[in-house]
């Protein structure tokens, strides 16, 4: 019974595997497809066809909406794991009914449509002159990221011994000290899960792009990536050229901190 309960779960798995894994092939014989080449997206081409990603990479404009894709990320990234450290340590250390209510705002805050506020932010974003800015897309992203990452953050902390930090504090070391010298040491699983979730949201985020950074040298890879289509023509094969281009990065930030990602997201999902 054991060997054929084995069995059938790695047949689910492979299945399971199949699911995701055909979009991506689908993805690579059409960026390696000439346009004129109408046959099946299944079928894999004779000639392999670059010209599609040297297109991408020259008219699409690839080269600056990566680099402002990098920008963005990065700053937003490193924002929203500081603030959302910080911020869930005396939440998840001070048992009080007043942090109780405040953890509980932050996730009814994830539950709301990031959409339905966009008509009042656009507004005070052009009130305060932030749109085209690198800084005003990355006050809206970290905005938006901050519930996520004091949610794993919390949760995460809430785990670890508070007989460590007593310690800390018989040695002499303050409540601040002792959470820069022993508790962020140790949060190292949970930082990778909040790096790989906030940083794929932000660097594939298409709605705020697309309202506040309206000007051609502002715009992301995913504006980017739609640009190749239009009203009156589209280029399918360059757009899939750009869309690989695009996962790289995030494919190799995955590859390098999986272990901690899925570390972090079994701990934090203790509490």
């Amino acid at each position: 019974m054991k060997k054929k309960s084995n069995i059938l779960r790695s047949v689910v798995a492979i299945v399971i595997s199949l699911f995701h894994l055909i979009p991506f092939y689908i993805l690579i014989t059409t960026a390696l497809k000439p346009m004129t080449d109408l046959s099946s997206r299944w079928i894999f081409p004779k000639e392999i066809h670059l010209e599609n990603f040297t297109y991408a990479l020259e008219k699409g404009g690839l080269i600056t909406a990566m680099y402002n894709s990098i920008i963005i990320t990065v700053i937003s990234v490193l924002i929203i794991a500081l603030i959302g450290a910080t911020t869930a340590y005396p939440l998840a250390r001070i048992k009080t009914k007043t942090n109780s209510v405040v953890l509980n705002l932050v996730v009814a805050v994830m539950m709301i449509p990031p959409l339905s506020m966009l008509v009042p932010l656009y507004s005070l974003l052009t009130k305060i002159g932030a749109i085209n800015t690198y800084w005003g897309i990355i006050v809206i992203t970290v905005t938006m990221g901050l519930p996520l990452s004091i949610f794993l953050y919390s949760n995460f902390i809430s785990t670890i011994p508070v007989d460590l930090e007593e310690a800390a504090s018989i040695d002499g070391c303050s409540r601040f000290k002792s959470f820069y010298k022993v508790v962020l040491p140790l949060l190292k699983p949970v930082t990778a899960t909040v790096v790989i979730l906030t940083g794929v949201n932000v660097w594939n985020d298409f709605q705020f792009p697309l309202y506040i950074l309206q000007v051609p040298e502002m715009k992301t890879l995913t504006l980017a990536v739609s640009s190749f289509f239009s009203q009156n023509s589209s280029n399918l094969n360059a757009a899939a050229a750009s869309a690989l281009i695009a996962i790289i990065p995030v494919v190799i930030i995955y590859l390098l901190l999986q272990k901690q990602f899925v570390q972090g997201m079994v701990d934090s999902a203790i509490k």
